[in-house]
């Protein structure tokens, strides 16, 4: 079942990231501990990231119905920032690079 979740982290002077978006309770848990990449959201040089930590990201009081509704007309994100549209890109992309640079280097043989 689909639940509305908000996502909050406070980044001091900066500011903060916020977001509502809908997702399983199964993906959540899933979620904790994977590291988020925000890049400059907060303005120039401001490189938000991190990892998310238990708490920062809390059920929002709304019977699942109402956000199957919802999520009809708004899609998953609701507002702000959704972190699973911002994960950290997995290593299978940087094997692909390590590979590029191994044809660069032997395209001059």
């Amino acid at each position: 079942m689909n639940y509305l979740w908000r996502f909050y982290w406070d980044c001091g002077r900066q500011g903060s990231v916020e977001g509502l978006f809908v997702a399983t309770e199964k993906e959540i848990e899933e979620l904790n501990g994977k590291e988020i990449y925000f890049g400059e959201i907060l303005g120039k040089h401001s490189e938000v990231y991190g990892t998310i930590e238990e708490g920062e990201i809390t059920k929002v009081d709304l019977d699942s119905e109402t956000v199957e509704k919802v999520v009809n007309i708004l899609g998953n994100t609701w507002s702000g920032y959704n972190p699973f549209n911002y994960l950290e890109e997995n290593d299978d992309e940087d094997s692909d690079d390590e590979n590029y640079e191994e044809d660069e280097e032997n395209s001059d043989l």
